[in-house]
């Protein structure tokens, strides 16, 4: 255990203080971190915050431009756009999380064992891999989230099957280039087994890309939500929705262009911000950076 012990690699104090320096002086990922901040505390706080009912309709106020009684303007059903947008930022973000949380959750593990074991094993996982990977990413979501039924949660599992082929690329490829080194040796000559190498000597030194992967991975899962909402395959009316926002708004581009602009620059502002992010992570978390 002690030759273990002196051998796997340790990530130091000085090497976290290290990383975060570099992210706090990359602009951009701090502009990224605010804009997700604030995107995360409304959609925390909304049912605290003095808004309106997302759902609640009022004749009298069918399309109403952006004024003090409604900032954003009101929708077709005249309810308030301001209340719906931040509703809608709880469906959009949690869908963008757990749908990557479920890729790498079934992405990482499958890599994992294809890198380690090789042989048929990374054959079979391989073959299935790259017949994924063959097909682009949104019509895979589409295809499924219409196989499993129209629901944010089933949107959420087409989603997050359909990103789990690039984890599993990913991870096996960080894998190949880790399990050769002295200290995964050093564990092996000491008698250590697989599952004890693979969780505590391999996994802990590939999840640094792997975090990376996901941040810019959580922004096109954002989209590809949005998108099968505005099919009308992801959130269910009336609950609110970015991309079910855009697809009412659609219809009354010229009479009401407020109801497409404020959920479309949402969209925007939050996948750049998760770009951001997740390059300043790739910098931070690089060791061939200084």
């Amino acid at each position: 255990m002690t030759v273990i012990e002196q051998t796997a690699p340790i990530l130091k104090p000085r090497e976290k203080s290290r990383a975060w320096r570099k992210m706090k002086a990359n602009r951009g990922s701090l502009v990224g971190l605010v804009i997700i901040a604030f995107f995360a505390i409304l959609a925390i706080a909304a049912p605290i915050l003095p808004i309106p009912d997302p759902v609640a309709t009022s004749w009298g106020a069918i399309r109403k431009a952006p004024s003090a009684a409604h900032w954003l303007g009101t929708d077709d059903l005249g309810r308030d756009i301001l209340s719906r947008m931040i509703y809608g930022a709880r469906a959009s973000l949690m869908a963008g999380v757990i749908s990557v949380a479920i890729a790498v959750a079934i992405g990482v593990p499958f890599g994992l064992l294809s890198g380690y074991f090789g042989g048929w094993v990374d054959q079979i996982i391989q073959r299935i891999t790259e017949a994924l990977l063959a097909m682009p990413f949104l019509i895979t979501a589409i295809a499924l989230a219409a196989f499993l039924g129209p629901s944010l949660t089933n949107a959420m599992i087409a989603i997050g099957l359909s990103a789990m082929p690039i984890f599993v690329r990913l991870t096996r490829g960080q894998v190949l280039a880790v399990k050769t080194e002295d200290y995964v040796e050093g564990a092996r000559s000491v008698g250590l087994g697989h599952f004890d190498i693979m969780t505590r000597y391999i996994l802990p030194n590939v999840f640094a890309p792997i975090i990376v992967q996901a941040t810019l991975t959580v922004a096109t899962a954002i989209i590809a939500e949005a998108s099968l909402s505005f099919l009308g395959l992801g959130q269910q009316a009336p609950a609110p929705s970015w991309g079910s926002m855009l697809n009412v708004a659609k219809n009354f581009l010229s009479q009401a262009p407020w109801m497409a602009m404020w959920p479309g620059a949402a969209i925007f502002l939050v996948v750049i911000g998760f770009n951001l992010l997740g390059d300043g992570l790739r910098d931070a978390l690089d060791p061939r950076e200084n």
